[in-house]
């Protein structure tokens, strides 16, 4: 059976893809050495930041599908999270397993440091680049993004996990 040939697009659009595994890669051990010292990695900074962008409480389920990872991933960073003390759980009115998650003074504060750091991180990086291309770059990855949440039907991939 012959294998198919890209088009030129979708040429492109691999190679786009792998480099975004490659910046991905690179990202979170950026991230890993800005937070290191503070007990965090990238992925329970994402996790904190999760919390701290919803106006509510969430259950780990909820957090996990805004960050586009399964429960399982999230459930794992947040337990390890809850033994540094950075989340706490807390009943959930509306059910009774699906506890919502928390953060805590010390998770606060930890957040607020890796924020901190991330904010002239991200202008340093932005600087040698184009204000427009990294617009444009912006675009095209959500949009690719919801392309790929489209055709999974409910919005979500089939199988995503993180790193601690």
């Amino acid at each position: 059976m012959p294998m198919p040939a890209h088009t030129p697009a979708g040429a492109t659009a691999t190679e786009l893809i792998v480099e975004t595994f490659r910046l991905n890669g690179r990202l979170l051990e950026a991230g890993d050495d800005l937070v290191r010292d503070v007990g965090l990695t990238s992925a329970r900074w994402q996790v904190l930041g999760a919390i701290a962008a919803s106006a509510v409480p969430l259950p780990v389920s909820h957090i996990a599908r805004n960050m586009g990872l399964t429960r399982q991933a999230v459930q794992r960073l947040a337990n390890d999270l809850e033994g540094d003390g950075l989340v706490r759980f807390a009943p959930n009115p509306h059910h009774e397993r699906a506890r919502l998650l928390i953060m805590t003074e010390s998770g606060a504060k930890a957040f607020k440091t890796a924020m901190a750091r991330q904010v002239p991180w991200a202008n340093r990086l932005a600087k040698a680049l184009n204000p427009d291309d990294i617009a444009t770059a912006l675009r095209v990855l959500v949009a690719m993004r919801r392309r790929l949440e489209a055709q999974t039907g409910d919005g979500r991939s089939r199988r995503r996990g993180a790193r601690s």
